[in-house]
């Protein structure tokens, strides 16, 4: 996805929260549920007093529910665990008007990722947009818990340019937190290994490239998934710092081969641990493969050997 423009200056952050502060009247000691769609967050606030332009400018997705003019409401923050229920949110404008026109990317107006804070449930998910602009999608979670849910987006008044809003849904019932896989090379996935080549980094991109295999032998026939051969998502373990990686090339170009290998560019924004999520699809089915890696500062951070595989159908993962 396109990055947006970033707050350029504590002194650009500090005049954004006055003016809306002066347009809208006092604000002093509102929460951010009364915060109007557009306006600063006390988390974008907080960013941009804590360190100025260089924290703010690098804020990852998903850890606002509201930014650049655009807000995410979700209308069923609470389901049951193992009950089958009805995920509802909308887009709101900077007026709180629900945004019913978007662009197509990756052949979808809209991308859901649903995750656990965990890390050990994971949803990739294409909801339904009514004509109001209240998007919808079933749901049964079989585990209880909090959840980050993020919608990942184009409004089409704004040429483009993506957006990346998360928010929270909580899941009823008895929890028990998971500790964070080992970071492992090889991944098992619904028969599949995938083995993954490449370091994520801090300050410069790094290729990441998945070979897929099954019964030991490289699969060469990967179908297209969303206009490529493999959709890669990045979470960062603690926050859910929301890393949405594109492919280096697309399904059906002259260059590139159905496989046995995917490749990605992707810029770690912090030295932390992430969990990385491959969807691919072969035989019709969409299958995921699943990763904990360690960012370095930009030095070499080697994934360990394969005497560690991570089995991916540990973890509930799941498509729409």
């Amino acid at each position: 996805m396109n990055t947006w423009p970033k707050i350029t200056g504590f002194a650009a952050a500090l005049a954004v929260v006055w003016g809306a502060a002066y347009g809208v009247g006092s604000l002093a000691g509102s929460d951010d549920a009364d915060t109007k769609p557009g306006a600063p967050t006390s988390r974008e606030v907080e960013v941009a007093e804590a360190g100025g332009a260089d924290n703010a400018a690098e804020v990852p997705g998903g850890l606002q529910v509201s930014s650049h003019g655009y807000s995410i409401d979700l209308k069923t923050p609470r389901i049951e665990r193992g009950r089958s229920a009805e995920i509802r949110f909308a887009i709101l404008d900077a007026q709180g008007r629900p945004v019913t026109d978007y662009e197509v990317e990756q052949e979808k107006e809209l991308h859901l990722i649903l995750a656990s804070r965990d890390l050990t449930v994971y949803r990739h998910l294409h909801p339904t947009r009514t004509a109001d602009g209240t998007w919808r999608l079933p749901a049964n979670l079989p585990t209880a818990g909090d959840y980050r849910l993020f919608a990942d987006f184009a409004p089409a008044a704004e040429d483009g340019e993506s957006l990346t809003l998360g928010t929270d849904l909580a899941v009823a019932g008895h929890y028990e937190p998971q500790a964070l896989p080992q970071q492992v090379s090889t991944s098992r996935a619904d028969g599949y290994t995938v083995t993954l080549h490449g370091d994520l980094n801090t300050g410069s991109a790094r290729d990441l490239t998945f070979e897929v295999r099954k019964d030991g032998k490289p699969v060469t026939d990967l179908q297209p998934y969303l206009g490529a051969y493999g959709h890669l998502v990045a979470l960062r373990a603690g926050d859910l710092a929301y890393l949405h990686v594109h492919p280096n090339s697309e399904a059906g170009d002259a260059r590139t081969k159905p496989g046995p290998t995917v490749s990605f560019t992707a810029t770690a924004p912090s030295a932390h641990a992430y969990r990385l999520f491959l969807d691919f699809k072969h035989d019709g089915k969409v299958r995921t493969a699943s990763f904990t890696v360690q960012a370095g500062l930009g030095g070499d951070t080697p994934a360990e050997e394969d005497e560690h595989t991570e089995d991916s159908g540990s973890a509930e993962h799941g498509h729409r």
